[in-house]
């Protein structure tokens, strides 16, 4: 597997285990962090410091239990595809979500240039609702 799959597999691993330090690993203040449009924290993140505060501090405080099941990742040499479903709860009401999702990385080096997400945006949202 190339090193740019190691990475990413590394992420989805800190993922796991709840460590950000290693989920952030392979960003650099050049990263460009694509939430998809209707998502609830839609928009572009450069930077660690961004991404953090715009994507992961966010979720950890508005859900219990959200989690990126990782069911395939595929190995494109500079692209690495990750597919799987998001879940959790909303804690304001309480409402579950689950909903299938793409995580494209673009990739150099083992450090990620960019990372766009597609889901289906209406089901995350309406467990906001």
């Amino acid at each position: 597997m190339s090193a740019n799959y190691e990475a990413i597999k590394a992420h989805y691993q800190g993922s796991d285990r709840k460590d950000l330090a290693a989920m952030m690993a392979p960003i650099t203040d050049r990263t460009a962090w694509t939430e998809m449009a209707g998502f609830p924290y839609a928009g572009t993140y450069v930077g660690a410091d961004a991404i953090v505060d715009g994507v992961f501090r966010r979720i950890g405080e508005e859900w219990d239990g959200y989690t990126f099941m990782l069911e395939r990742l595929v190995d494109g040499d500079a692209t690495i595809v990750g597919i799987g479903t998001y879940s959790g709860i909303f804690r304001k009401n309480g409402k579950r979500m689950s909903a299938r999702v793409v995580h494209v990385w673009d990739m150099d080096g083992g450090k990620v240039v960019r990372f766009e997400q597609f889901t289906d945006t209406k089901l995350v949202a309406d467990a906001t609702r």
